[in-house]
């Protein structure tokens, strides 16, 4: 670690811009240089100087398995090149204070202070959260002083929470323990802040996605021991983009639509007498499925179908990548969105049907996609607002956006998956 000075002067040093490169691209090396420079400037500005350490946490793509993993499913899923970044410095005082760029004031967390405390703001719960993972895990805590920039589109479907949580992870895994902590266990411990400190019922996909880096393939049977792959595929050199659509709307207060997908597919586990979706077959649906309809209800019903047929697409996915079978691959992210839409009803909220901006998207997205005659489009991450992704021709991508902020008026993002997870760069040597 070094000073501020000396930070921004790693930044440009060979081994800086190689990791900056790889991370971001050789495209974006100028602007990433800028972005971490004024990083450390700023962080100057409001709490001096100190030996200062760089971390970075990505947000994730989900392309396969949507509302899987709560039920012990599979995904595919990639970290992305939008990120969280932060410089820290570690402090002697049990007090995190951090000040995050767009939103007013400091942030401080007494670290003597576990419970949750009532009506406070999310980000403090997440933060007083994962101090508390930590400890339940039997790990070092402390205080350090940071500030925070994010590309992350919040509330979109990127993770934006879960890049923070990785963040925030990263940094007392660094500052206090030696770094030990693999992504699995800071992936728990922000599923821990979400759910005991934050009352989102989420799974371990998203911090998993942003903690472990690159494109791969997650097996939930056993949540406690998640089996992780990488999947060696890219696929701007096998001639796709992968582009992300901003849709207008967010995943505010949207808890409780949420929590009924997740609730649901149990409720006809339990109906069964199991616990999840995963120990289970469609058979066991198809001869219960009257009783299941009126017990359950018949969009519970459809939901557990999705999760069937949805975890089955996942191992097809990744053979198709690994087989190099892009057409097939396609063919697949269309069933997964068709499902989405149709079995697992996530694009738009049933209480709200005037407000479709999924939909819409995907609609339009739909006909552009088979006036070109390639690609494919499905709803991303959570769904009932947020974001779509859009798979298409890399020559493509630049109209396609254009296409899209002339009809709906949104931002697009084309995104690159990385192999960079949740870290602390390392700008030594």
């Amino acid at each position: 670690m070094q000073n501020a000075e000396q930070t921004m002067e790693k930044l440009q040093s060979s081994k800086g811009k190689a990791l900056l490169s790889k991370m971001y691209g050789e495209g974006q090396l100028a602007d990433q240089i800028a972005r971490y420079r004024s990083l450390v400037q700023t962080y100057k500005e409001h709490f001096g100087d100190g030996e200062l350490a760089l971390f970075s946490a990505p947000g994730r793509c989900e392309i396969g398995g949507n509302h899987t993993d709560h039920n012990h499913g599979k995904v595919l899923a990639g970290s992305i090149n939008l990120d969280t970044i932060a410089a820290a410095v570690k402090v002697d005082e049990p007090v995190i204070t951090f000040i995050s760029e767009g939103y007013e004031g400091k942030f401080e967390v007494d670290l003597t202070q576990q419970e949750p405390v009532a009506d406070e703001a999310s980000t403090l719960s997440l933060v007083r959260g994962i101090v508390a993972g930590f400890q339940e895990m039997g790990c070092e805590v402390g205080g350090f002083k940071a500030y925070i920039s994010t590309t992350v589109i919040p509330a979109s479907g990127l993770s934006s929470s879960a890049s923070f949580e990785m963040l925030i992870g990263s940094i007392l895994n660094t500052f206090y323990n030696e770094s030990k902590l693999d992504a699995v266990a800071l992936s728990k411990i922000g599923k821990y802040a979400e759910n005991k400190y934050w009352n989102k019922p989420s799974g371990l996909l998203d911090q998993m996605a942003c903690a472990y880096g690159g494109l791969i393939t997650i097996d939930f049977a056993d949540p406690e021991q998640p089996v992780v792959q990488p999947v060696n595929y890219d696929f701007q050199n096998s001639g796709y983009s992968l582009v992300i659509v901003n849709t207008g709307g967010n995943h505010a207060d949207l808890t409780e639509d949420y929590a009924a997908v997740p609730n649901e597919m149990r409720a006809v586990a339990k109906a069964l007498g199991t616990e999840v979706c995963r120990d289970l077959a469609p058979e066991d649906i198809y001869r219960n499925l009257n009783s299941l309809r009126e017990q359950c209800g018949d969009r519970a019903v459809l939901r557990a179908l999705h999760f069937f047929a949805e975890n089955d697409r996942v191992d097809a996915q990744v053979e198709a990548l690994q087989a190099g079978q892009l057409d097939r691959f396609l063919e697949l992210i269309t069933d997964s969105g068709n499902s989405s839409w149709k079995w697992l009803q996530n694009c738009y909220q049933e209480t709200d049907v005037r407000h479709q901006g999924i939909t819409v998207a995907l609609a339009l997205t739909e006909s552009y996609l088979k006036l070109i005659g390639k690609g494919a489009c499905r709803v991303h991450g959570g769904g009932f607002a947020g974001v779509i992704l859009a798979i298409l021709p890399n020559e493509e991508a630049a109209k396609y956006a254009e296409f899209i902020n002339d009809t709906i008026g949104t931002s697009t993002f084309i995104i690159n998956v990385r192999e960079q997870g949740a870290i602390c760069l390392d700008l030594e040597g």
